[in-house]
C-alpha cells in the first residue's frame, strides 16, 4: 500500500528545472496536462533563486510552493498533506542524480528527462536509489510513445519480419553546425562536459536513436565500434558519431547521430530488415509506417486505421487524417506513467500493456554513450556494453 493511498483526481506534480528559457520544461508541462492526469503545484524551476521565483510566479504556482532548491522542495513536499506525488526532473544531465535521489528516498515518483545521468557511475547510483525506493522511475524517451513505433514493435515481436538481420537508425540535426551564440542556453550546457557528461551528440540524441532501436526490435546488444568527431573548432564534446552494432543472435546494425548535418532539422529515422520483410519509420512523418515483404509491394500503414493492432490503438488519440506528433507522443508516456502511479496508490498490478522507459533503459543509455567514447578513443575498437 502506497503512502498516497486514498488520493484521487489529478496527480499532484512538481518540477525541478524547466524555468524561463528552458524549452524542454514547457514540453513536459504540456504533455503532463494534455490528458488531465496531472496538476503542476510546485517547482524548483531554476538554479538561481531570482529566476526560480520569477518562473514559478509566471506559471501561477502558489508562493509557498515555489522553491529555491530541490532539496528544500523534496523535504517540505514530502511532509505536506497535499504534497506532490510525482516530480519531473528537467535539468541539465549532471543534476539528474542529486535531484532524483532526493525525491526517490521520500517515496515521490520521478519522471526524468534523458539521458538519465551524465556518467555511468551516477547512473548506477541512481539505479540503486530507485531500487531502494517504493517510488516509480520513468525516463522520457519520447519516441517510444508514438503509435506507429508501437505498431512496428508489435509486428516485429509477432515475427512478421522474420529473423532480424539488419537495423539502421539515424538521428540528424544541424543546430550545432556552427559555434553557438554565447547566450544560447540550450547549446551551452549540451556542449559542456561538466554538465552534459562525456558525450555530446551521442548523449543528447544518440541515446534516443539507441533506445528506439532497442525498443522497437527487442534485440540485445553485444558490442559496438564507434567513430566520434568534434567538427566545430574548440568543441570539447562530439557533434557527430558513426557506430556499428553487433547484437545477440547475429543481427548487425549502424547508428549515425549528428548535430552538424546541414539542412537536417530533427531527422530521426529507423529501418529494420528481417528474413521476411523490412520496415521503415521516420519521426518527421510519424503517422505512417512502411512495410515491404521480401519480393512484394511496399505498403504504407497509417495511424488510426483498423489494420493496426491494439498497441498502436492505445496510443492513438484522434481519427486518421488528423496529424499526431511530438506533444502527443510525450503525453502518451505521461499517461502511461499516470496509469502506473494510480495503480501504485493501492498496490494494484500495473496493466501489462502499460509500457514506459525504465531505470534499466537509463543505465543502458549512459553505458552506450561511454562505450562510444571508449571505442572511439581506441580507434574504433569493438567494446562491450
Amino acid at each position: 500500500m502506497s503512502r498516497f493511498d486514498g488520493r484521487s483526481g489529478p496527480i499532484r506534480l512538481g518540477m525541478v528545472g524547466g524555468g524561463q528559457g528552458a524549452m524542454i520544461g514547457s514540453v513536459h508541462r504540456i504533455a503532463a496536462r494534455l490528458d488531465g492526469d496531472y496538476t503542476l503545484v510546485a517547482g524548483a524551476l531554476s538554479s538561481t533563486p531570482e529566476r526560480a521565483q520569477a518562473s514559478g510566479r509566471e506559471l501561477g504556482l502558489a508562493e509557498d510552493r515555489i522553491y529555491d532548491d530541490f532539496t528544500a522542495m523534496a523535504i517540505r513536499e514530502a511532509r505536506l498533506k497535499d504534497g506532490i506525488e510525482a516530480v519531473a526532473i528537467v535539468t541539465p544531465n549532471h543534476m539528474h542524480l542529486p535531484a532524483a535521489r532526493e525525491f526517490l528516498k521520500r517515496g515521490i515518483h520521478v519522471i526524468c528527462d534523458k539521458p538519465m545521468t551524465s556518467t555511468l557511475a551516477d547512473a548506477k547510483k541512481l539505479q540503486a536509489a530507485a531500487e531502494k525506493s517504493d517510488a516509480l522511475f520513468v525516463l522520457t524517451h519520447t519516441y517510444s510513445g508514438y503509435p506507429m513505433v508501437r505498431e512496428a514493435q508489435a509486428r516485429i515481436k509477432a515475427g512478421e519480419l522474420g529473423e532480424i538481420r539488419l537495423v539502421q537508425v539515424e538521428y540528424a540535426q544541424d543546430w550545432l553546425a556552427e559555434a553557438p551564440a554565447p547566450d544560447n542556453k540550450q547549446a551551452a550546457w549540451r556542449t559542456d562536459p561538466a554538465r552534459s557528461g562525456v558525450g555530446g551528440a551521442t548523449a543528447d540524441i544518440g541515446t534516443h536513436a539507441w533506445h528506439l532501436a532497442r525498443f522497437m526490435t527487442g534485440l540485445v546488444p553485444e558490442k559496438i565500434s564507434a567513430d566520434l568527431q568534434s567538427f566545430v573548432p574548440g568543441r570539447a564534446l562530439d557533434d557527430n558519431a558513426h557506430v556499428m552494432m553487433r547484437f545477440e543472435g547475429g543481427a548487425r546494425g549502424t547508428l549515425w547521430c549528428s548535430q552538424v548535418a546541414a539542412g537536417q532539422e530533427n531527422s530521426l529515422r529507423i529501418r529494420v530488415y528481417g528474413t521476411k520483410a523490412g520496415l521503415e519509420w521516420e519521426q518527421e512523418h510519424p503517422n505512417h509506417l512502411a512495410i515491404t515483404p521480401l519480393g512484394g509491394a511496399r505498403t504504407i500503414l497509417s495511424r488510426g486505421l483498423a489494420q493496426n493492432g491494439a498497441a498502436a490503438s492505445r496510443m492513438t488519440r484522434v481519427p486518421p487524417g488528423h496529424p499526431e506528433g511530438y506533444f502527443e507522443a510525450f503525453a502518451n508516456l505521461y499517461r502511461e506513467a499516470a496509469t502506473a502511479i494510480r495503480a501504485h496508490r493501492t498496490g494494484a498490478e500495473v496493466p501489462g500493456d502499460v509500457i514506459f522507459p525504465s531505470i534499466a533503459d537509463g543505465v543502458e543509455g549512459v553505458a552506450f554513450v561511454e562505450a562510444c567514447v571508449r571505442s572511439s578513443s581506441r580507434d574504433g575498437k569493438w567494446v562491450s556494453l
